[in-house]
């Protein structure tokens, strides 16, 4: 590493701190205060860092940890509970999203209506990247709703299959002639989750046996990390979700005795990786288009939070969920 690189790294850190503390002060999440300190001394603010393209791609790891350590928290068994959740109550969030983004987007763009489809079923999906460390700092992702939210947010990243099949069947560009077609895809996502589950269980179940025998620690870091960045590297092989893989490896080892000393070893890694991923994505916002139209971005902005909020909020109500199915005893934990 250079000492310009070094520079950039001391900055980032700097400006994040910096960022993280002020925003948390005044009440607002950690997560704007990495993209706000990132968008400051990035190329389209104060120029001090560049390369957020790169940086982004190496800070994905971050998320792909953090889906890795969310899967050590559900074993096979209790993720079959959830099974109504995930392909019943994720399925008809990102249909009905979709659906009236759809309309909204018909009514106040001039697009055709191929380039609105391919707009709005992506902008139903949620980050997980962002949601699901606020659960887990909240300590409420293992209630019943932090489960029913991860269910969600679970049949999105399976749904990112068919969303593809959809822009590459609706797009004027030429196909990528290296990406293999919609059904293709399917077909990989079943046959990498079966092998990474029996991997799991024949290959590093076993290994996690000889290092728990061995009682060297740092190997428990060592093959956490190579547990994500495998199951990780297979799936963007495939051209599939990164961060589907890292999950599927975390519940095949969420039955392993040694989960808990997996997941103390590899949440450092995840924290600082997820922060610099947050740092890259403010680094890469383009702040000048921005700045161009204002009002079009905050109307667009405001229509996109307040219809998703209303369809969320209509689903969860058909699906049994009330505002006051927690006492206010609890309300905060719920």
């Amino acid at each position: 590493m250079s000492s310009d690189q070094l520079t950039e790294f001391a900055i980032l850190l700097g400006a994040a701190m910096l960022f993280v503390i002020l925003f948390r002060r005044i009440g607002l999440g950690a997560v704007l205060g990495y993209l706000i300190a990132g968008a400051t001394v990035g190329p389209q603010g104060l120029g001090l860092v560049g390369g957020g393209e790169e940086k982004l791609a190496f800070a994905e790891l971050g998320i792909a940890l953090l889906l890795f350590l969310v899967g050590l928290e559900l074993n096979p068994a209790r993720l079959w509970r959830m099974k109504r959740e995930i392909f019943g109550l994720g399925f008809t969030q990102v249909m009905a999203c979709g659906i009236a983004l759809t309309g909204f987007l018909l009514s106040v763009t001039g697009f055709t209506w191929q380039a609105v489809l391919v707009l709005a079923f992506p902008l139903a999906l949620s980050s997980t990247a962002q949601v699901l460390p606020g659960l887990k700092s909240s300590g409420r992702i293992n209630s019943p709703f932090g489960e029913r939210a991860f269910s969600i947010l679970l049949f999105q990243d399976l749904s990112i299959v068919p969303l593809i099949t959809l822009v590459a069947v609706l797009s004027r560009a030429p196909a990528d002639p290296s990406a293999p077609p919609g059904w293709l895809l399917a077909v990989y996502t079943l046959a990498a989750i079966v092998g990474l589950v029996l991997a799991g269980r024949l290959l590093l179940t076993p290994l996690l046996r000889i290092v728990g025998r061995i009682g060297e620690r740092e190997l428990f870091v060592v093959v956490g990390l190579f547990a994500v960045l495998a199951s990780a590297g297979l799936m963007h092989a495939l051209h599939l979700s990164v961060a589907l893989g890292a999950f599927v490896a975390g519940v095949m080892l969420a039955d392993s005795p040694y989960r808990h000393e997996l997941e103390a070893d590899v949440e450092p890694f995840r924290s600082i990786l997820l922060g610099l991923f947050f740092l890259a994505v403010g680094m890469v916002l383009d702040v000048g288009a921005v700045m161009e139209r204002p009002l079009t971005v905050i109307g667009l902005a405001a229509g996109l939070v307040a219809i998703k909020t209303g369809a969320i909020w209509a689903v969860a109500r058909a699906f049994g969920m009330a505002a006051s199915s927690c006492s206010r005893r609890h309300r905060k934990r719920c």
